[in-house]
């Protein structure tokens, strides 16, 4: 996860940009952190997905097999 301060320098950075307008550095700073805000979402939520198990109504394992593959690749699920 972002740090507290760099989220709240993206804020900042949004609300300036809206109101006044970036200078060109704090353009490319606002560029750099949206990057790798997106990074660390992108790697937060891959690895929800790829831990979770699929159960239908009657309690069947119907997880798809490429998720399944991922997961005994990451030794998880191992049941």
């Amino acid at each position: 996860m972002l740090s507290k301060e760099k989220l709240d320098r993206i804020n900042v950075l949004a609300r300036k940009k809206r109101d006044k307008g970036l200078s060109e550095e704090e353009t490319k700073e606002q560029k750099e952190l949206r990057e790798e805000y997106i990074k660390t979402f992108r790697s937060g939520m891959r690895n929800h997905i790829e831990g979770m198990k699929v159960i239908d109504e009657e309690g069947n394992d119907v997880t798809p097999e490429k998720l399944k593959k991922i997961q005994k690749e990451k030794g998880l699920h191992d049941r």
